[in-house]
């Protein structure tokens, strides 16, 4: 029987989020872009792999500030 890859406990506080955020509105626009390629591939799902809340949580971030700045 497969059994269920491990989930990550890792999660970002609302105050890191909200660090986050602000750090990524200070950044250029190319910044904001690389930095959501990068969490983008971190956050495939392989057979190994599966992303963590934090990961996804990222990527969420720098989403919603490029879809600021359209």
């Amino acid at each position: 029987m497969a059994r269920r890859p491990e989930v990550s406990k890792e999660v970002l506080s609302r105050e890191d989020l909200k660090d986050l955020s602000h750090r990524l509105a200070h950044l250029s626009g190319s910044a904001v872009q690389d930095f959501y390629e990068s969490c983008y591939l971190g956050c495939r799902v392989a057979r190994d792999h599966f992303p963590s809340a934090r990961q996804i949580q990222e990527l969420v971030q720098a989403w919603k500030q490029l879809r600021k700045w359209r």
